[in-house]
């Protein structure tokens, strides 16, 4: 079994940039994508990184490649010759658990997906790559149903609140914080980012390294 996660590192979440600064988006990025990597070396899987440029860090069974091709064309090039049961998981899903995946697997589907909120694709796994080929952006999700019915493949839907948490804009880093336990919910509050509760409603607030923030 495989995994493959895309990732980009400069100027990363740029939805972030109201109250991270450039670096601190690249660096937040970074944590979140240790995170997922940590689960999928827990479940044993051999990873494959795709960046659009150099990462310095290593980690042991994890491979690292540059290619800064279309997502699409990146993924469909490396899977139309694949027959290992494949992960493609995003890399800003930092409530990712080993569980998950496991269950993912029993699903006795060719083509499992874990929905991300507005409609777009968290994680996909895939019985048999080379019989799929994938369409991230805009309303992926259905877009992989459509895909997956047209090639004769069975669908099976995991429905998870953890999986669908990616983190884009500022009103999710409420959920890392409060249910996050690992790198990148560490990193957030670090930088002096916190939960902020007023009138029943939950916000954040930035309370040091910048003027402080709100979003509610």
């Amino acid at each position: 079994m495989k995994a493959i996660i895309p990732f980009k590192k400069t100027n990363a979440k740029s939805r972030l940039s109201g109250i991270l600064s450039v670096e601190e988006r690249e660096k937040f990025a970074m944590e979140m994508l240790k995170d997922v990597l940590k689960v999928l070396l827990e479940y044993g899987i051999d990873t494959t990184v795709i960046s659009t440029e150099k990462l310095d860090f290593d980690l042991p069974g994890i491979e690292k490649v540059v290619d800064n091709r279309n997502l699409n064309e990146c993924i469909n090039d490396l899977i139309k010759k694949m027959n290992t049961p494949l992960f493609i998981v995003m890399s800003d899903i930092p409530l990712i658990q080993k569980r998950h995946l496991e269950e993912m697997v029993k699903m006795d589907k060719d083509v499992v997906i874990a929905p991300g909120r507005g409609g777009g694709t968290n994680v996909l796994f895939l019985r048999n790559p080379s019989r799929f080929r994938v369409d991230f952006y805009g309303t992926s999700f259905l877009d992989h149903i459509k895909i997956a019915d047209s090639r004769n493949l069975s669908v099976g839907i995991y429905d998870s609140f953890f999986l669908s948490v990616d983190i884009d804009e500022v009103e999710d880093l409420a959920e890392l914080l409060i249910h996050g336990k690992r790198l990148s919910s560490e990193y957030i509050k670090s930088v002096g980012i916190s939960l902020r509760i007023r009138e029943g409603r939950v916000g954040i607030s930035r309370s040091k390294s910048r003027s402080c923030l709100n979003h509610e």
